[in-house]
């Protein structure tokens, strides 16, 4: 409770906030933050980690039906990831910027994750931004991309047989291709504007050509 009621503040103030606002936004006495937390960065550093954490992306992955058309399943999923990176960043990103760098990030949205969400092997990529605290451990990294793919493909499996991949590559390039969207630099010119949603699954499910069959 009392880090739900942070984070909104966390992500205004950054490091700034103060407990008292923290404490009025929950709704207790200032003493019950220090009842459970030790001191301010110490709360902070939950923040980071249920910001970071793919626990509450994940649950919202699974509560996409598999009933729905897979353009719809894939449109869900863009938009659950797409919130749940856009919070982790401005969370992330406010503590950063105002001096906090006590928290080691547990989830995808350290800068070592984000990179290995570009080709799902854990390994660095083009996604940092630089904003994210110490790297996690390489265990902790891995399990949240292999989390996070592996409620892509359970998504995919109602359409397995219409890929000429397996859903597991099909999940990792979606993956990729969201995220290097997300991460992409505001456009230089009104012409150079980032996919859309709908432009990055069209792009996944049926490549860039008109006609891909004609293709020398």
């Amino acid at each position: 409770m009392i880090v739900a009621a942070a984070l909104p503040l966390v992500a205004e103030y950054g490091a700034a906030v103060t407990t008292s606002q923290i404490a009025r936004a929950a709704g207790i006495g200032e003493g019950t933050i220090f009842r459970a937390f030790k001191d301010k960065d110490e709360l902070l550093d939950a923040c980071v980690a249920e910001a970071v954490g793919t626990d509450h992306v994940l649950r919202g992955l699974a509560s996409i039906s598999l009933d729905e058309p897979l353009t719809a399943r894939l449109a869900e999923a863009a938009e659950a990831l797409r919130a749940h990176m856009e919070r982790m960043g401005t969370v992330v990103g406010a503590l950063h910027a105002s001096g906090h760098r006590r928290g080691r990030g547990t989830g995808p949205g350290s800068r070592e994750a984000k990179g290995s969400l570009s080709d799902g092997r854990g390994g660095k990529g083009s996604l940092s931004d630089g904003r994210g605290g110490d790297a996690p451990p390489p265990d902790s990294r891995t399990q949240s991309v292999t989390a996070l793919r592996n409620a892509v493909v359970e998504l995919l499996e109602p359409d397995r047989a219409a890929f000429r991949l397996s859903p597991e590559k099909v999940a990792a390039a979606f993956l990729a291709l969201l995220f290097t969207r997300l991460q992409a630099p505001a456009p230089a010119q009104e012409g150079d504007a980032p996919l859309s949603l709908d432009e990055l699954i069209a792009i996944l499910l049926h490549g860039t050509l008109n006609a891909p069959e004609s293709a020398s």
